[in-house]
């Protein structure tokens, strides 16, 4: 993000004269300058109209041309040209009051950066020192406020700016071990310094202020510039994942957010580590170029892993920390169903993670178990509405349903819809006749339609199905039902493709729970909870700010599986970051399990309903999961692995590579450039890798690359880093697979044929029935959702590599209509996780003395 700091020449008594002289100079202002000029005059928008007396002071910038940028900080000087910046001032001289400069830039995100150029230049007496510590601590270039001067006075170093030069040479000194340095005064004495230095650094900006004749040789000449990151500090010996979190002390987020580009009040804190950001964030930026948008993905997944989460985080932290580059990542939060079953966290790993990882994989701000609870009071509310119609006449109904409240009878507004949907053009409930009562109050839902589902975010296989209602109070009324587990709830969809709290509320009420026995639709909005639906979501939809263990920032929101459900996180985190990274930026986003699964859906579900385009994807593969993929031994959970993956075996490698080969190809067909990252282990060899690197090329990958970012961090993700930062320059030819009017069976054989590489599709009775049902109920133009295995292209989970020959059998479709898409389901899909024999919970636990974590991963 291009910002700019400011040098402020300002004076409360000749404003008049400064701005004659400021309109003489104004035609000369560069493009570039008259830019910042427009989009710093925004600023008086957002100062409260009733603040007493304000007036406008006009400050002259003059700047560089030739610009030394800090990323982390964003701090930049430029020259030759005028621009002006808007100041406000609070004129509280009212009753004997001082006069007090309160400088707006001091909350805006593109000012990150302020100099009070001294000596004020006036004809009037001005107050220094309140002018110097009007400017906020954290944009005192100069540290000269108080604050951060005396900080740095006392050796407070880590709890204050410190201004370029000195901050410079202290650097140098750690670097070189010199110490013996002196401060240059001026004149000859100067000069005489400065041919005995060791160390000379300059921070005065005066052009030629010293010759190259006076330095002596071997002297080193510096003018240094100030960014933070979190330094990583690798430990060659084995480390677990939380014990590496751990040794990373995070910003505290009200910090980082600010290094981001939020202001304070679009931040909502959760402790020191993460927040909540609000969706007026979105309003303020939307003149904001996007930046690069940046998918990973990876081959078919298999026991072994293949690294996808800890490959997106050491992407970002090798972009933002070493390419110098605004870098934000966009991740799902993790289900605790996996957590404490086999497959554990999913922060990343390694030198490569969300921090605290104890925080990411557990609770974070409680957006699952909001979901949970939206989720089961729909599900209450459906088998109360059939138990209440069952056991009431339409006049008890309508009499408990519009109630006498002060001796008159409303309807509720989303009643009034329901009219509305009814046909019936009426909103005073004593003007209904008898049938349109009787319409009105019995939604006669058919116990067999019901595709709503209770929630769970646990893995229980014993909650698959169920009998409910078996109760002496439900007098009989029993059914049988199931649990999901809780990312695979609709409410999860919706969140995560929702693009605003208005288009949520419209589509909770548009989520259909079951049919008629007429046939019609039955949802929430004819149960009457959608609008509690949006109260129980309504923090829930702000995205969940955190950062890597490079200090990188990642917005963790929302998580669905990419099996059960489209697989992405939400729309709103990806459109507020592209915003804050500015068009030189990225957002580096993950979809589940392979390309043919979460990258499908980010495509054809994601990219279709936020109209966002791609720059790239990035595809993982690893030398032993491309190994099984060619036929090698099956993996036991708790067995060493077999020799074949940790030897070198490149015939195996190579037949296993045309999954990758496969998954390229299904990349190619949205048009989207390419990149291969290898992610390396310690027992691959070069050969086996650079095999790898040659077939992905030849398959028409841009470029592929081998990482080493879990055990280096982002410096191992730098090479991957320069091929995404190439690729995202080349023409882009974005499309969708399919068009979505064609009909629910084309669109199905289109996902089974190209990207599954089938031979054609077979619709079970159920799934026929449902294609009838949802075209007359008129929801054949939605997407395709496929639940299908993510183990294998097929459907049978134990055929590796490319298999071929195959018919996709699909036994039944659901409508997920209020989050936007159709779901078939292939073959036999649980809906909940069941727990292994040995899950990972037995080593999970908590130190009661210190209160850490144990046996997360």
């Amino acid at each position: 993000m291009l910002t700019e700091i400011c040098s402020l020449e300002t004076s409360l008594g000749n404003i008049d004269g400064r701005l004659n002289a400021i309109d003489n100079r104004l035609d000369n202002i560069s493009t570039s300058v008259t830019s910042i000029q427009e989009a710093l005059s925004n600023l008086s928008g957002r100062v409260p109209s009733n603040e007493t007396r304000l007036a406008e002071a006009e400050c002259s910038i003059s700047a560089a041309e030739d610009c030394m940028l800090s990323h982390d900080n964003r701090i930049v000087f430029l020259d030759k040209d005028l621009a002006l910046l808007r100041a406000k001032v609070d004129d509280l001289e009212n009753q004997g009051k001082r006069k007090i400069l309160r400088i707006v830039v001091n909350e805006d995100s593109k000012i990150h950066g302020l100099i009070v150029q001294l000596p004020l230049d006036s004809v009037h007496t001005i107050n220094t020192e309140r002018i110097i510590n009007s400017v906020a601590p954290e944009k005192d270039v100069d540290g000269l406020t108080s604050i951060n001067a005396g900080k740095l006075a006392r050796g407070d170093l880590g709890d204050c700016f410190i201004p370029c030069t000195p901050n410079g040479c202290m650097e140098l000194i750690k670097q070189t071990g010199e110490t013996n340095t002196s401060r240059l005064q001026s004149g000859c004495q100067l000069i005489k310094k400065i041919m005995y230095a060791d160390i000379l650094v300059t921070g005065i900006g005066k052009p030629e202020m010293v010759h190259g004749e006076w330095l002596k040789d071997g002297a080193i000449y510096h003018f240094c510039y100030y960014y933070h990151c979190n330094s990583l500090f690798v430990h060659f010996s084995l480390c677990s994942d939380v014990t590496i979190s751990r040794s990373c002390v995070p910003k505290p987020i009200e910090c980082l957010a600010e290094e981001v580009g939020l202001f304070s009040d679009e931040v909502e804190l959760y402790g020191r580590t993460k927040a909540k950001v609000q969706l007026k964030t979105i309003d303020r930026l939307q003149t904001q170029p996007d930046g690069k948008y940046v998918v990973v993905t990876g081959i078919t997944p298999t026991p072994l892993g293949e690294g996808k989460s800890t490959t997106t985080i050491g992407l970002v932290q090798a972009l933002g920390a070493h390419l110098k580059l605004n870098a934000f990542a966009c991740v799902r939060q993790p289900s605790q169903g996996p957590t404490f079953g086999i497959k554990g966290g999913a922060a990343g790993g390694g030198y490569s993670q969300v921090i605290p990882m104890e925080e990411f994989n557990l609770h974070l701000t409680g957006d699952i178990h909001a979901i949970t609870a939206a989720n089961n009071l729909v599900a209450a509310a459906i088998d109360a509405r059939m138990f209440h119609e069952a056991t009431q006449s339409d006049k008890a109904l309508f009499n408990r349903l519009v109630p006498l409240t002060g001796g008159q009878r409303k309807f509720s507004p989303v009643q009034i819809n329901r009219l509305e949907k009814l046909g019936i053009k009426k909103t005073d409930p004593s003007m209904l006749t008898e049938e349109e009562i009787t319409r009105f109050v019995r939604l006669d839902i058919d116990p067999e339609s019901i595709t709503w589902q209770r929630v769970l975010d646990t893995n229980d296989r014993f909650l698959r199905k169920i009998t409910i209602g078996q109760s002496p109070t439900e007098k009989g009324f029993t059914r049988t039902a199931q649990f999901d587990i809780t990312v695979a709830s609709e409410i999860m969809a919706v969140l995560a493709l929702t693009t605003s709290l208005a288009d949520m509320k419209e589509r909770l009420a548009k989520m259909v729970v079951a049919t008629s026995r007429s046939g019609q639709p039955v949802t929430t909005e004819d149960l009457g909870v959608c609008g509690a639906l949006t109260v129980l979501m309504r923090d829930a939809i702000k995205p969940n700010l955190m950062q890597t263990l490079e200090g990188n920032p990642v917005f963790v929101h929302a998580g669905p599986f990419a099996n059960i459900a489209h697989g992405n996180s939400s729309i709103l985190a990806d459109k507020i970051a592209l915003k804050l990274v500015g068009p030189q930026g990225f957002v580096v986003t993950e979809a589940g399990f392979g390309a043919d699964i979460g990258m499908e859906k980010f495509f054809n579900i994601k990219c279709r309903h936020s109209g966002l385009k791609p720059h790239v994807v990035v595809l993982v593969a690893t030398v032993r999961a491309l190994k099984m993929h060619g036929g090698g031994p099956t993996v036991t959970a708790g067995t060493p692995l077999p020799k074949e993956y940790i030897e070198e075996n490149l015939a195996l490698l190579e037949a296993g590579c045309s999954n990758m080969r496969k998954q390229v190809e299904n990349a190619q067909l949205f048009g989207v450039p390419v990149v291969v990252a290898v992610n390396a282990f310690k027992t691959d060899t070069k050969a086996e890798l650079d095999l790898i690197c040659k077939l992905a090329k030849e398959a028409g990958a841009f470029d592929a690359v081998h990482c080493s970012h879990w055990a280096d961090g982002g410096a191992g993700a730098a090479d991957l880093a320069r091929a995404v930062q190439k690729a995202a320059d080349l023409p882009n030819s974005f499309k969708f697979l399919y068009d979505i009017e064609l009909p629910i069976a084309d669109k199905i054989r289109i996902i089974a044929q190209k990207i599954y590489g089938a031979d054609d599709i077979e619709l079970l009775p159920e799934a026929q029935h449902k294609v009838d049902l949802y075209s007359k109920q008129g929801f054949a133009n939605l997407p395709i959702c496929m639940a299908k295995t993510h183990l294998s292209l097929s459907h049978d989970a134990e055929k590796k590599g490319v298999p071929t020959g195959f018919v996709l059998p699909i036994r039944d479709i659901r409508a997920s209509v209020g989050a936007g898409f159709l779901y078939p389901l292939v073959g036999t899909m649980p809906t909940i996780p069941g727990l292994p024999t040995r899950p990972c919970f037995y080593d999970i636990d908590l130190d009661t003395e210190s209160g850490e974590v144990h046996g997360l991963f």
